[in-house]
């Protein structure tokens, strides 16, 4: 009686042959090494996928039963950060899903960086990734979504791919409700101070001031617009420091975020202005830490807990291979009225 022939087993001698490589070339692959050339990476990862091939690694993952999803963050100590990590801890300990969270660090990552985790991903079994961050590019994330893993980015730098589900507010709406409410107050001399002036959340925080003003028959003076570069404190230094040099300078200051905000006090207390007595001030997030300050921050609060939750919610149902409704979330803000806006002094 014949036997039955079994299934080879997927080796990476089987797989070196099958991409007309060498076998330590494809360990390199395997490993996560940046020394391979882009086309043979991708020839070698088409052969492994189609041989079945699992990493040792891959094999011991095989046993887990809790689901394992990672967040990757500029940094840990922002307001906006911690709020959007409770969000998503609070979701996960609710849905039993371990997170790991690792900060992106002050340079760009490369793209052989983003290779090396990505690879790791896969090779550790976890779920997908979700990035709160600007770090990563287009050609960086390409690295996740060649291996299927999902992703889902909160508030990116730059619109992500098509394929690439996004979690973000409403900023051009909220935006034009913090001009509008310094607008309602009397304010007509109203300057905007933003962060990364090429990013898309920055843009539409700045187009709905824009359209504020012009709803209201004001002309945007190109002084009164500054780009701090960053959304941290000292650009609301530097920003406030320009916008004092003007020959009329302006009675109310929207800042494109709450750490914007607080270099904008700062600054106004070194110069000893009053605010709102001198100057009326909103930020943009509503954290803890507008809320702490003195005076208390006028700010456009976005829901960060409620992105966080939102974001790893979307990020479970790819990983379960359900088809989202879209790829894009967007929560409402609101104005938040508290002790740093009041009717000008003259």
């Amino acid at each position: 009686m014949a036997k039955t022939a079994r299934p080879a087993k997927a080796t990476l001698a089987a797989v070196a042959l099958q991409a007309g490589v060498s076998t330590p070339t494809v360990s390199k692959v395997v490993n996560g090494r940046e020394d391979v050339a882009p086309e043979t990476r991708a020839r070698i990862l088409t052969a492994l996928e189609q041989a079945g091939y699992k990493s040792p690694v891959q094999r011991r993952s095989v046993a887990r039963t809790s689901t394992v999803i990672e967040v990757v963050v500029d940094v840990l100590t922002s307001a906006y950060t911690t709020e959007v990590l409770d969000g998503i801890l609070q979701f996960a300990a609710a849905e039993d899903v371990e997170v790991l969270v690792s900060v992106a660090g002050p340079s760009t990552p490369t793209v052989h960086t983003a290779e090396r985790r990505a690879q790791r991903m896969v090779d550790e079994g976890r779920a997908g990734m979700i990035v709160v961050t600007s770090a990563f590019s287009e050609a960086q994330m390409h690295a996740f979504r060649r291996r299927r893993i999902p992703v889902v980015v909160i508030d990116p730098l730059n619109p992500p791919p098509a394929d690439v589900v996004s979690v973000g507010a409403t900023n051009w709406a909220g935006g034009k409700a913090a001009t509008e409410h310094l607008l309602e107050l009397g304010h007509r001399r109203i300057a905007y101070i933003g962060g990364i002036e090429r990013a898309e959340c920055n843009q539409a925080r700045l187009h709905g001031y824009m359209a504020a003003l012009a709803a209201h028959g004001i002309s945007v003076d190109p002084q009164y617009i500054i780009s701090g570069g960053r959304f941290r404190r000292d650009s609301g230094v530097s920003g406030m420091k320009a916008l004092l040099g003007l020959k009329k300078p302006p009675t109310a200051i929207f800042a494109g975020s709450d750490s914007i905000a607080l270099g904008v006090l700062s600054e106004a207390a070194h110069c000893g202005l009053k605010v709102p007595g001198d100057i009326s001030l909103v930020g943009f997030d509503g954290t803890i830490q507008g809320e702490e300050c003195v005076p208390a921050l006028t700010s456009v609060a976005q829901p960060l807990e409620e992105m966080g939750r939102a974001a790893l919610r979307s990020l479970l149902r790819q990983a379960r291979g359900e088809v989202l409704d879209s790829h894009r979330v967007e929560l409402a803000t609101h104005v938040i009225v508290r002790e740093s806006t009041a009717a000008p002094a003259d």
